[in-house]
């Protein structure tokens, strides 16, 4: 099998900054405006709330985005059970009245929705304009012939999540991404409507094809042109196109324009340079419409001699799965979120995402494109057989077929995505009809993109591998879940295929990474999970020999409400295992140290099927004074050396052979711990771990120092309980009270123990291995300094400081 595949786009919708002023402020202000502002909500259903004389007085105030089930307590008895972490679902209805300006006489109206879970129904001024049942699906409505410019209109939305349960995971409920609010002459691009690839790509130059779908919505043939400028990252015009068309009355016509880029800078994962395309129609010296569209110029190839190449040199997939939920935001999009989300994958070593089992945000994507992180874009869980009762086989045979186009359309100009996903451990996935329903589904992604391979995941824990033949072929590249082991006996049945690991456990990082490196044919390895999240409530747990036992579809685990299974916890901490997985695909990290955690005899810990033995920087362990502990050292280096409080404990090698990691064994005393990395004899690189003493001061950390007064923008402070010389006491669990004051909102605070079931809307959290989390918003158009006040027992008062501005 050889997949050429070579492209470059993606579509940023709120950064325009390549352009003049003027220009902004139409993009801004005409064409495409913020409709997440001064809702009104209420949780229940009244079936008159549609109605343009209903009052909502007594209904909430919020802004968008806004997920109604974090703000609620998690309880055994909720209906989404386990899978849905615990938390409240139900209906809810959102209210929006606002006066459309007279300049929308005439003009083509629509409204944009990026997401809303689930089966929601729109009203505008009382009448029901469309029902949309898949919650991850962006989509749009026209309102043109309904709004009533110079005069009070009513956007009412029901939103029903009260069938449960409906997926397998956390959801949220509610209107949880933006709602746009679109105003278009009569003459425009369609929604949609334009699509850039870049067919051919080299070092001196890159060839930009630029399909527009312009749309005529008058009863007359109109002559108009279409101009297209491309500009760089530095705002440089790199080229343009300038074409006339007469498109008939209402119609559309697709208009392909073909620019050549000289010298281009190729998007990478380590360099991942932008471009922006310009689009406008005019008439005559009038522009009628315009809109900017990054891109990237790159090329992907997919071939079992030389595995994944991104602009011609192989790379390693090193990916992990991530859900879409932001942990104590719950399921709410807020661009920050998404894009703080990336930072982290990124940071952690990982250059590629697989967004299980569902259609991201567009703010995510638009990350990863600026961040450089790579993207298998998942469309749904399942086909027609349910996997819960009112899961997505429900709507299939209605709705796959407009969701695949949604994905597609939506997000074929991103140059992070090289993959898309039609499918997850399709439950009929041994049935010959299978087979049929992969290649329509796949015939529908590549009725709108040729550029990218079809993939899906497959798995079975039984004998019955050999089975799925026909159905990988109906991909053009095979995805295993947790069947890594099986891809060389299936490269000498079937030589052709291309394979990657879309879901592995994390205990397996080594064993995978070394498949990956000895055959061309696997391109990579995505772990279950890049990071942790809400819902499948006790995957990856270990607990204590008396406890429940079982693995987490076995039964009820209550309190767990998250899954532990993350390389990287809620707070965005890198636990040990995503040290070392990062150590094996990377160079840029090369000793770590941890601990194992210690055996509270006579318990025992018990390790579940996607769990690692719990592992810590820690070097405190009050009451094992004198008992064994064991010391993990992960190591680039030939030889590692141990040292408790200067005295050499020993030295091993480090190496392939070794899978990069030592183990030593010592008996615990407290003080300090030394990994030092040896290289020709000689000490080249030093990590400690020191044992902390009891807490005594509240240190506070933000990862932002201003913030924009916009009503949206976020800032994620880092709680840590140190002693008094600045060690964090890994043991501290303080209730910590959160006070704020200036223009910002407490809109979550967390700790990452899954356990814990305080609520994540609140102003406390108990701090948990010494930590916790809150993050707090902007208030829409108030400036000023913001002050947040962290107090509890025993603690000085700690304040932290940023400005909106």
């Amino acid at each position: 099998m050889n997949i050429n595949m070579k492209i470059v786009p993606f579509i940023i919708l709120l950064a325009f900054t390549y352009l003049p002023a003027k220009a902004q402020n139409e993009l801004n202000n005409n064409r495409k405006q913020l409709f997440d502002f001064n809702w009104k909500f209420h949780l229940g259903d009244i079936p008159d709330a549609s109605n343009v004389d209903f009052n909502d007085n007594e209904w909430r105030a919020l802004d968008l985005p806004h997920d109604w089930s974090i703000e609620g307590q998690v309880c055994p008895d909720n209906p989404a059970g386990n899978d849905g972490g615990y938390f409240p679902t139900g209906i809810g209805w959102y209210r929006k009245t606002f006066t459309a300006p007279k300049a929308w006489n005439n003009k083509k109206i629509s409204i944009f929705f990026e997401g809303v879970y689930m089966n929601s129904e729109v009203f505008i001024n009382g009448k029901s304009i469309g029902v949309y049942p898949y919650g991850y699906s962006s989509f749009y409505y026209d309102l043109t012939n309904y709004i009533k410019p110079g005069e009070e209109n009513l956007i009412a939305v029901r939103v029903d999540n009260a069938k449960q349960k409906n997926c397998r995971w956390y959801s949220g409920s509610g209107i949880y991404r933006h709602v746009w609010i679109q105003v278009k002459e009569p003459v425009n691009i369609n929604h949609w409507g334009v699509y850039i690839t870049t067919p051919e790509v080299s070092d001196k130059k890159a060839s930009v094809n630029i399909q527009t779908l312009v749309k005529n919505e008058t009863s007359s043939s109109q002559n108009i042109s279409i101009s297209t400028i491309i500009y760089n990252a530095k705002g440089q015009k790199k080229g343009s196109k300038l074409t006339s068309i007469e498109i008939p009355a209402n119609s559309t016509k697709d208009l392909n324009q073909h620019i050549v880029v000289k010298s281009p800078d190729l998007w990478s994962t380590d360099h991942p340079n932008m471009y922006q395309a310009h689009i406008s129609i005019k008439k005559e010296d009038k522009v009628l419409d315009q809109t900017n569209k990054s891109f990237g110029i790159r090329t992907i190839k997919f071939t079992t001699e030389n595995g994944f190449e991104l602009n011609g040199k192989k790379v390693l997939i090193n990916g992990g799965c991530a859900h879409s939920d932001n942990g104590c935001l719950g399921a709410a999009a807020y661009d920050r979120a998404e894009e703080r989300k990336v930072e982290l994958l990124k940071a952690a070593g990982f250059n590629a995402v697989r967004t299980s089992h569902n259609i991201p945000s567009e703010a995510f994507l638009d990350a990863c494109d600026r961040l450089g992180l790579m993207v298998i874009d998942e469309a749904f869980d399942g086909w027609k057989t349910a996997k819960t009762p009112h899961d997505y086989s429900t709507v299939f045979e209605d709705w796959s077929e407009k969701d695949i186009a949604s994905m597609v359309l939506r997000d074929r100009n991103h140059p992070s995505i090289i993959m898309w996903s039609i499918g997850n451990e399709i439950i009929e996935r041994k049935e010959p009809e299978a087979v049929e329903t992969a290649k329509m589904l796949s015939a529908f992604v590549k009725k709108y993109d040729t550029t990218r391979p079809v993939t899906s995941a497959m798995t079975t824990w039984d004998n019955d591998w050999d089975i799925f033949d026909p159905l990988m072929a109906a991909h053009d590249v095979c995805g295993y879940n947790y069947q890594l082991h099986r891809a060389p006996d299936d490269h000498k049945r079937v030589p052709s295929r291309v394979i990657v690991q879309t879901e592995s456990y994390p205990r397996d990082a080594f064993a995978n990474w070394k498949l990956v490196q000895d055959h061309s044919y696997i391109i990579g390895d995505f772990v279950w999970t890049a990071i942790d999240y809400l819902g499948e409530s006790g995957i990856g747990r270990n607990y204590y020999s008396g406890d429940v036992p079982g693995e987490h579809w076995e039964r009820q685990l209550f309190p767990w409400h998250g899954a532990y299974c993350g390389d990287i916890d809620l707070l965005g901490w890198r636990k040990p295992i995503s040290h070392y997985r990062s150590m094996l695909y990377n160079d840029n990290e090369k000793l770590y140290m941890a601990v194992r955690e210690p055996e509270p005899k006579p318990f025992k810990i018990i390790e579940t099927m996607w769990s690692v033995y719990p592992t810590w920087e820690s070097w405190t362990w009050p009451g094992f004074e004198g008992k064994d502990i064991e010391v993990e050292v992960y190591s680039k280096y030939p030889k590692v050396r141990l040292f408790l409080n200067n005295k050499l404990v020993g030295e091993q090698a480090t190496n392939i052979e070794t899978a990069f990691k030592a183990t030593f064994k010592l008996p615990y005393e407290k003080d300090e711990l030394k990994a030092v990395g040896i290289m020709e004899d000689k000490d080249v690189e030093t990590t400690i771990l020191q044992t902390a003493e009891e807490a005594t001061q509240i240190s506070l950390s933000s990862d932002k120092n201003e913030i924009k007064a916009d009503g949206q923008s976020l800032a994620y402070i880092s709680v840590e309980l140190l002693d008094k010389n600045g060690v964090l006491e890994p043991n501290a669990s303080n209730l910590l009270n959160f006070a704020i004051d200036g223009p910002a909102v407490i809109v979550g605070v967390d700790n990452a123990n899954i356990k814990d079931v305080d609520p994540y809307i609140s102003n406390q959290r108990k701090a948990w291995k010494g930590k916790a989390m809150v993050v707090i918003k902007s208030i829409k158009g108030k400036t000023g300094a913001v002050k947040l006040k962290v107090s509890s027992e025993d603690f000085e008062d700690t304040y932290v400081e940023i400005k909106t501005y």
